[in-house]
């Protein structure tokens, strides 16, 4: 009889957690449609330009001279509030990693350069004030983060929040596949 009963409740354990497995499994797998379906018009293959004076320094910042080791490329704006969630990840990544940010239509130098400091973020920017430089990396939306490895081509691109372990952890693979 004992050896019935602990039968019936490891089944009845088992039972109660089958439909939070599935439940699990299909939210894992519509957040990895919407991830998918809002990657899609991004730029793919060998990265397309990006250069310009960064904004703080007003030193030349040209992607191609950073070939050699993995690059994070930002799209983002001082007006978006989902890109304020990353702004800190953002600058911890800068700390250890190669960096390009890209503010589109966050206005002047200056105005860029004063939400820089009113935050204390500390990060390479440049200016796309009417888009153009997104337009080229097929963002239609930010925040928009490309990870580029050592050769110049883009080997994950996403849009929308992403966490810091998540974005050094691609850094990481691309830094680690490529020497």
């Amino acid at each position: 009889m004992m050896r019935a009963d602990k039968s019936t409740d490891k089944d009845r354990r088992s039972a109660r957690w089958r439909p939070w497995a599935v439940d699990l499994v299909i939210v894992l797998a519509v957040v990895g449609l919407v991830q998918w379906w809002q990657a899609r018009p991004l730029a793919t293959g060998m990265a397309p330009p990006l250069a310009g004076v960064e904004v703080v320094s007003g030193d030349r910042l040209d992607l191609a001279n950073l070939r050699g080791k993995p690059v994070l490329v930002h799209f983002w704006g001082t007006w978006c509030p989902v890109c304020r969630l990353m702004d800190g990840t953002i600058a911890r990544i800068a700390e250890d990693h190669t960096l390009v940010s890209v503010a589109m239509y966050s206005g002047s130098a200056d105005e860029v350069s004063a939400y820089l400091d009113e935050n204390d973020h500390v990060f390479p920017v440049v200016l796309d004030p009417n888009g153009q430089m997104a337009g080229r990396w097929g963002v239609v939306g930010v925040p928009a983060s490309f990870i580029i490895d050592a050769d110049g081509r883009i080997r994950f691109a996403t849009r929308g929040v992403r966490s810091g372990p998540g974005l050094r952890l691609r850094l990481w693979l691309v830094g680690f596949s490529t020497g």
